[in-house]
């Protein structure tokens, strides 16, 4: 049984007030709120274990190296790959796509040569792609959602070309919630020989998530989002794609030898892995996996769709309330904005006042919110921690915005 009160009970700041109101926090789209497991795995990384990783053969830093290789291995386990040796360790999701745009796709481009993606991509999984663009004449080809939000994953297959280098597209839209079906895109890309990587940031959140059965090539994750710290995060690189990558950032640790004239480099994925990692970070993400392996992915997304379908029934009655996307493959995730023209942000301070937290803006999005013709949303992004009764309150905050701007 899914005891929410018991999990929300591991997580100090969701008891804090804001002003006279109790936090409801419903901003975990952009960062998620920690348990209590993983501020204390960042405290004793800090208070009693720290040290520098690998190299050092005292016990502090033995310590501190199996701790941190240990988190290659969960995140292994939670994306279902088939080897540590797939998993890059980094700083998060946007430093896992530009390794991919320079460690592989740069050096394999050339003008002219197409980048598919998906119009509801965050901007992590665009600019990267823009830098080819300005710097090698690489072509961008977008793929639009349809009136409902929903990707038509034939259309991305449709969009490759004979000059298609890479798919990059996202797992679940972090403005829509549009839960996207990455498995067909991946069977259809292979087939024309073209590599896909997925941004899972938003997904991997809400679901379980197997890169074997999805068949994709590069698949990236970011650990504040994962209910841990930030400046931790990972992507899985299939082997063979590893293989024809050059290291992205040089310096310590992603080397064999240094000399005057040469330069050797470790094995994948240690090649990747330049200077000093976020050691405690990254172990507080290794300890964030496990805890949400513990609860269950399939227990999570079972709440979370409880949680959507309340909120989808509770909007129903609000007649001067617009969804931006409407699928039916979609996480608890809503962008709202207001009939009458209340700005977004007007709607998050209101919001703030009755101690919800929202997010207002594009949401680093903007190619969707152009082609939606909207300026800003309002979204509210639920997560495991959060309840039927919070969305009643997020109703009746909205009602008290309706009769302040209508």
């Amino acid at each position: 049984m899914y005891d929410v009160e018991e999990i929300r009970a591991q997580f100090p700041i969701l008891s804090r007030r804001i002003g006279k109101a109790p936090l409801v926090y419903l901003d975990n789209g952009a960062s998620a709120q920690k348990p209590q497991v993983v501020i204390d795995a960042i405290t004793r990384g800090y208070a009693e274990e720290y040290s520098n990783v690998h190299r050092g053969l005292h016990t502090l830093s033995t310590i501190s190296t199996e701790r941190y290789e240990g988190t290659r291995d969960v995140v292994r386990k939670f994306l279902n790959a088939a080897s540590q040796e797939e998993i890059i360790l980094n700083t998060g999701t946007t430093e896992g796509i530009n390794m991919v745009a320079y460690g592989w796709a740069m050096p394999r481009m050339e003008p002219g040569d197409e980048i598919v993606l998906s119009i509801m991509e965050h901007h992590a999984n665009i600019v990267p792609w823009h830098f080819l663009r300005e710097r090698q004449g690489v072509v961008i080809k977008w793929v639009d959602v349809d009136a409902n939000g929903d990707l038509d994953p034939q259309a991305v297959i449709d969009a490759i070309g004979p000059k298609t280098k890479l798919v990059a597209v996202t797992h679940m839209s972090n403005v829509l919630g549009t839960v996207v079906d990455v498995k067909a895109i991946c069977a259809g890309a292979r087939e024309k020989g073209v590599p896909v990587l997925v941004d899972g940031s938003q997904a991997a959140v809400h679901q379980p998530v197997d890169v074997a059965d999805i068949g994709c090539d590069f698949y990236a994750i970011t650990g504040h989002k994962l209910y841990g710290p930030s400046g931790a995060g990972a992507i899985y690189v299939r082997r063979e794609r590893m293989e024809e990558m050059r290291p992205f950032m040089g310096g310590g640790d992603m080397i064999d030898q240094v000399t005057r004239e040469a330069v050797t480099y470790n094995v994948a994925p240690m090649k990747f892995e330049a200077g000093t990692p976020s050691i405690v970070s990254t172990i507080g993400m290794g300890v964030a996996l496990d805890w949400m392996m513990d609860l269950g992915m399939e227990t999570i997304a079972a709440h979370e769709r409880r949680l959507r379908d309340h909120a989808i029934e509770r909007f129903k009655g609000l007649n001067w309330l617009n969804i931006q996307g409407q699928s039916e493959s979609k996480g608890a995730i809503f962008s709202l904005t207001l009939e009458g023209g209340a700005h977004a942000h007007d709607i998050s301070t209101v919001l703030d006042k009755k101690g919800i937290a929202v997010r207002a803006g594009t949401h680093c999005a903007m190619p969707l919110m152009q082609h939606m013709g909207l300026g800003a949303t309002c979204r509210a992004s639920f997560g495991l921690y959060n309840t039927e009764e919070e969305v009643d309150r997020l109703v009746e905050a909205l009602e008290l915005c309706h009769e302040l701007f209508a």
